[in-house]
């Protein structure tokens, strides 16, 4: 029986949907998996499990330099996902969408890019407080090659965004500021509409960490007026190893290329290499076309659910999980944002979030324990880690249940 108070029903099918993604079927310790470790990777639907293996049962080819039918064939898939992706988006062109490894790779080769053609010594980029490792690094390198200074947004104890210091550090010296728009270790969602706003006053350009965004609510670009924004796609159903970095036409024309290698060239002579026209002049090197005709897949999944009915459902789950988990003794929130989306995280009385998330393991039920890529963020609240339960399309109440069940269970073991 679910315990669930003044629940909105549904507009998706969530029995009908769970049953799409076969290793929500499995079972641990002989338990039914409670999978509540989302932010980390997602699971997938069989019908991109189908889609990798029908690429390489029937299409497998190189693509853009082939002649021949499977190339064709190839390369008509590969380029109908961009179409797919820039659509998602809202993407002015397909040629704005380049396809990349993840988030982390689509921050580096901003970073680099930018960096190169833009930063002189002297300049500053700008980050948040909470954010992720992989937005956070690339920007150090960059800043160190470059002779620039990287400054940081600071948070207040909810984790959220102290805006008045932002507006406080746009300087005619900020020259990007690189921001998640969703908080991987802290759900908390930015005001990033208001962070572009006055980014663009002061002709700064954004780049957005969407990583833990897109699964979880519409994200259109245009709309937002973001100059880059970067997503991964096994966080929102595909495979691993792919990614998309959007960016301005403008801003990718301008910007240098961040590999050399084939594809992403017109003509090369030992004198001097012409480079290709958006979007491969960033594409270099045979990429994973699998993976990007899979990510399509997961995405048109996404949109045959509706990002809207997802967005919906997950708020009720990420409610009634603050609801449940509160009233566990001696849990405490990390970060207790107003707006919060996809992940909670906490501590409970004094015990090692390593050591709840092994007693939780064995239950079946799995979160992610540590510092999720965000040692900042663990520094400022001085602590070692969290407990973070983070939500999908398919999680259900039942599984938010059981996750506290499961907390009281190993609490009482452990104190």
């Amino acid at each position: 029986m679910q315990h669930v108070p003044d629940i909105t029903v549904p507009a998706i099918d969530i029995e009908k949907i769970r049953k799409d993604f076969p290793l929500l079927q499995e079972k641990v310790y002989g338990l039914p998996l409670v999978y509540l470790d989302n932010a980390a990777t997602t699971q997938k639907p069989q019908i991109v499990l189908d889609t990798l293996m029908h690429y390489y049962i029937h299409l497998n080819s190189n693509v853009h330099r082939g002649v021949h039918h499977l190339s064709q064939e190839a390369t008509a898939a590969y380029e109908n996902s961009r179409k797919t992706v820039a659509s998602f988006l809202n993407a002015r062109k397909p040629e704005e969408i380049i396809f990349t490894k993840g988030t982390t790779d689509g921050v580096n080769l901003v970073a680099y890019s930018f960096g190169r053609g833009e930063i002189k010594p002297g300049d500053v980029v700008l980050v948040s407080a909470m954010e992720h490792h992989s937005n956070i690094v690339p920007w150090q390198m960059m800043c160190e090659d470059r002779g620039a200074e990287l400054k940081v947004i600071p948070m207040d104890e909810n984790g959220e965004l102290i805006m008045s210091a932002f507006s406080d550090l746009l300087t005619d010296k900020v020259k990007i500021i690189a921001i998640t728009y969703v908080s991987n270790s802290l759900g908390t969602v930015n005001p990033v509409r208001d962070i572009i706003a006055q980014a663009h006053a002061r002709n700064i350009p954004v780049l957005l960490d969407a990583a833990q965004a897109v699964q979880h609510m519409p994200v259109d670009v245009q709309e937002l007026d973001v100059d880059f924004l970067v997503f991964s796609g096994h966080k929102i159903y595909g495979p691993t190893g792919t990614g998309v970095l959007y960016g301005k036409e403008e801003w990718l024309d301008r910007l240098p290329p961040y590999q050399g290698g084939g594809d992403m060239i017109k003509t090369v002579t030992f004198a001097k290499t012409i480079y290709n026209v958006l979007p491969y002049k960033f594409e270099a090197g045979t990429p994973d076309i699998s993976g990007a005709i899979a990510l399509e897949a997961a995405i048109k999944y996404v949109q045959q659910v509706g990002v809207e009915n997802i967005q919906a459902w997950e708020e009720q789950l990420v409610d009634y999980a603050v609801q449940q988990l509160q009233q566990i003794e001696g849990l405490r929130f990390i970060g207790n944002a107003k707006h919060r989306s996809g992940a909670i995280s906490f501590l409970v009385h004094d015990i090692h979030p390593y050591d709840l998330g092994e007693l939780l393991d064995k239950q079946g039920i799995a979160i992610r324990t540590g510092h999720h890529c965000a040692e900042p963020v663990m520094g400022f609240f001085c602590i070692p880690g969290t407990v973070r339960a983070s939500f999908a399309m398919y999680t259900t109440f039942e599984d938010i249940d059981r996750l506290v069940a499961g907390i009281k269970k190993a609490a009482a073991m452990l104190r």
